[in-house]
């Protein structure tokens, strides 16, 4: 099985790559090895390479910016996603797309499931949707969101800086969701793959919280193993108090139980708590250094 993965040097493109079963062989790109906006240079790559699957784990994720960047957003977010998929029609391969929590607009009174009705408030989210729109039927659609990675650029490794430079932080507490670890997220996208999988599937660690929340634990964490050398006063504020340019959904919990139907036989794809996840990633991350 070949397999093509776009944005390499993310957090969930060198996840994938890491998580890679033995049987699979790997092409790996990044912005440099492939622009996303070059439509011909991303045409003549996935011809060349002929691959059974295309994992498209890269994007424009720059949220407040995309506000004042729309073109560029579209370009990498749907755009190219309708060149792959409309290039995999003649080499007869398969798109696993992962997208985003931000197509929702944060209203629902449950959990998201993956065949409601899409409203996103920003131009990150109306290009990320955009982008769904050119998937096929016999593809993979993974929704997923509040992605962190060790040695990524993600909330967790911010808070740890600030928590290190501060000696009190406020942090939203009511936009709610669910925090999501790079290396499970891979893993559920490989056992989707590894089942022939086709359709639209939703993945987070299991559990609630807000990004208060999500802040609370990641000090109580990183102290624990010596990350941070003070627990500092973390005060729940409200999206008012934190403007930015790109409107965010306030709820936007994803129900997963499609997906952890999918991966029932396999008890290591997506079902740990998002705590268990944080803790193990906050331990890799110490041994980066």
């Amino acid at each position: 099985m070949k397999v093509l993965i776009t944005g390499a040097k993310g957090q969930l493109g060198g996840a994938l790559q890491r998580t890679a079963p033995d049987h699979a062989t790997i092409v790996a790109v990044d912005r440099e090895g492939c622009d996303l906006t070059d439509t011909a240079a991303l045409r003549a790559l996935i011809m060349s390479q002929a691959p059974d699957i295309v994992i498209n784990a890269a994007a424009y994720t720059a949220v407040d910016k995309a506000e004042s960047d729309e073109p560029l957003a579209r370009a990498i977010n749907a755009d190219a996603v309708g060149v792959m998929a409309k290039t995999l029609d003649d080499t007869g391969g398969k798109l696993v797309h992962v997208s985003t929590d931000f197509v929702f607009d944060g209203q629902s009174a449950r959990a998201y499931r993956p065949d409601d009705e899409r409203a996103p408030l920003s131009v990150y989210g109306r290009t990320k949707a955009a982008g769904e729109d050119h998937l096929r039927a016999s593809d993979v659609l993974v929704r997923t969101g509040w992605v962190y990675e060790a040695g990524g650029a993600n909330f967790v490794l911010t808070m740890t800086r600030l928590m290190n430079e501060r000696d009190e932080i406020g942090v939203v507490a009511d936009q709610i969701g669910a925090p999501t670890w790079a290396t499970g997220l891979a893993r559920v996208i490989w056992g989707l793959i590894g089942r022939e999988a086709q359709g639209t599937f939703h993945h987070s660690d299991a559990g609630v919280a807000s990004w208060y929340d999500f802040a609370v634990a990641i000090a109580e964490e990183a102290s624990e193993i010596g990350l941070i050398q003070n627990l500092p006063r973390i005060n729940p504020i409200t999206t008012s108090d934190y403007p930015t340019p790109a409107k965010r959904p306030s709820f936007s919990l994803l129900d997963c139980s499609t997906t952890r139907a999918a991966l029932a036989d396999d008890p290591a794809h997506g079902t740990a708590h998002w705590r268990t996840h944080l803790r193990m990633m906050l331990k890799e991350e110490k041994a980066l250094g």
